[in-house]
């Protein structure tokens, strides 16, 4: 008998607290596939209760998110900040039960829910290389599908890797769904965007979160330095891309998306003798359209995140 293979380890074994957590996942996700059979309004409103009732208890959150709006709005009154954190509540619930519908429903039925306007056709099928420059407003999910629905060739997009193995397959495979040439790891960094845009693949990135110093750079957002992700002029000088922002808004009425394609950002990014001219100027201009945008539709920027977690050197934590 071979003494190595008797010393051999045993294969590991799934602990029963994976497996309890992987089952509870697929039972969420089964319950989740129920809810879109039902009227798109009636999902819409659960998204609402639910929000509503997660304000008083997600207190974490709730704190990130207050917090935030008070270092971009000072001149708010407390009565304010609140109302609108509130409301945003409603729009993450809400932006989260779409999904059920962007990833599983019908393309006639989508028709009907997200409403696709502005530079559509030169951003996905114009010459040479585009990069789609999505925000986190909670409908970012309904402006890929959009997207991908209307497009007539393979797109690429961005993709956080989630915990849950059923989970992480249920985003995936929604944001597949359409003319998608490959979702790329946000593990793999800027070189699967680089490679995807260089073929002539459109690419929709969303670069307005904090990610750390790292190929970050401190850019005021509503006044406070943010750190923030320098990866969109740099791949469009590299690749050459054409730029167009990509926003999508919640519409009242439980009467879904308008996502628009804003037109091309001429100038952007500023390029001399081949090389990245002024990468601050280019990040300014970045976040002063996000600043813009948010004004128009505060509740549906996505402020339960740390945007400001990340401090300059030498400053203290603001949260």
């Amino acid at each position: 008998m071979n003494a190595k293979a008797d010393n051999a380890a045993p294969p590991p074994q799934e602990q029963p607290a994976t497996r309890e957590a992987a089952f509870g996942a697929r039972l969420a996700l089964g319950a989740l596939w129920l809810l879109h059979f039902l009227p798109y309004g009636a999902i819409g409103r659960i998204g609402t209760a639910v929000g509503l009732a997660l304000w008083p208890l997600a207190r974490r959150r709730r704190a990130i998110a207050l917090r935030n709006l008070e270092l971009c709005f000072p001149q708010w009154t407390e009565a304010e900040r609140k109302r609108v954190a509130k409301a945003h509540f409603v729009c993450v619930s809400r932006a989260f039960l779409d999904r059920v519908v962007l990833w599983w429903a019908s393309p006639q039925r989508l028709a009907r829910v997200l409403h696709l306007e502005g530079a559509v056709e030169e951003a996905l099928h114009g010459k040479g290389s585009a990069l789609l420059l999505g925000l986190h407003f909670e409908g970012m999910d309904a402006a890929w599908t959009a997207l991908t629905l209307a497009a007539r060739r393979p797109l690429s997009g961005m993709y956080t890797p989630q915990k849950s193995k059923a989970l992480d397959r249920w985003v995936l495979d929604g944001r597949s769904r359409f003319h998608t040439e490959r979702i790329v790891s946000r593990r793999d960094g800027a070189s699967g965007m680089l490679r995807a845009l260089r073929r002539g693949t459109p690419f929709y990135t969303l670069p307005d979160m904090d990610f750390g110093e790292r190929h970050s750079r401190f850019i005021p957002f509503f006044g406070v330095p943010a750190a923030t992700l320098d990866a969109v002029p740099r791949l469009a000088a590299s690749s050459k891309a054409r730029v167009y922002p990509v926003v999508a808004r919640m519409l009242p009425g439980y009467a879904g998306y308008a996502i628009t394609v804003y037109p091309v950002w001429d100038g952007f990014p500023r390029v001399a003798g081949g090389t990245l001219a002024d990468l601050d100027a280019d990040l300014l201009r970045m976040n002063r359209f996000i600043e813009q945008r948010v004004l128009e539709m505060p509740e549906q920027y996505h402020w339960v995140h740390k945007r400001f977690k990340t401090r300059p050197p030498g400053e203290p934590s603001l949260y």
